[in-house]
């Protein structure tokens, strides 16, 4: 049944070229079918931006550095791990500049990987005052 009415809405989207507002706490769903997303919180608007845009603005990279390595300057870490040599860090800006930025500590290893937009809910909006996890689970 989701799904049909998904297909009518897609349909009519496609059909008429209209906007269609959807409120949801399914993110993972929200990513196949939005092309702009807004995050609420007691009434006001915490972030709003369009999916690509806010996609290819944060990055998750795993690395290793070589022994004595340290990560460079100029990195926005929004959050690290680490566990042994590897580091994982959720870093603003694009997949070019972070790869540049992490080449010049000249890594081991240095993967980037996309986020989820339920990722970036969580990381985007971590500091707010409620825990994400309860809103998200």
């Amino acid at each position: 049944m989701r799904r049909q009415v998904w297909g009518i809405v897609m349909g009519d989207v496609a059909e008429r070229g209209m906007t269609v507002l959807v409120s949801s706490h399914n993110l993972r769903e929200l990513e196949d079918v939005c092309d702009h997303v807004g995050i609420m919180n007691r009434g006001g608007m915490m972030l709003e931006r369009d999916l690509t845009e806010l996609e290819d603005s944060i990055v998750k990279a795993q690395l290793v550095l070589p022994d004595g390595g340290a990560l460079p300057g100029g990195l926005d870490i929004v959050h690290a791990e680490e566990s042994g040599r590897m580091k994982t860090l959720i870093l603003r800006g694009s997949r070019d500049a972070v790869t540049e930025t992490l080449s010049a500590a000249a890594p081991v290893y240095l993967d980037l990987v996309p986020l989820t937009l339920e990722e970036i809910f969580i990381y985007e909006l971590g500091g707010v005052d409620y825990e994400v996890k309860n809103v998200i689970l």
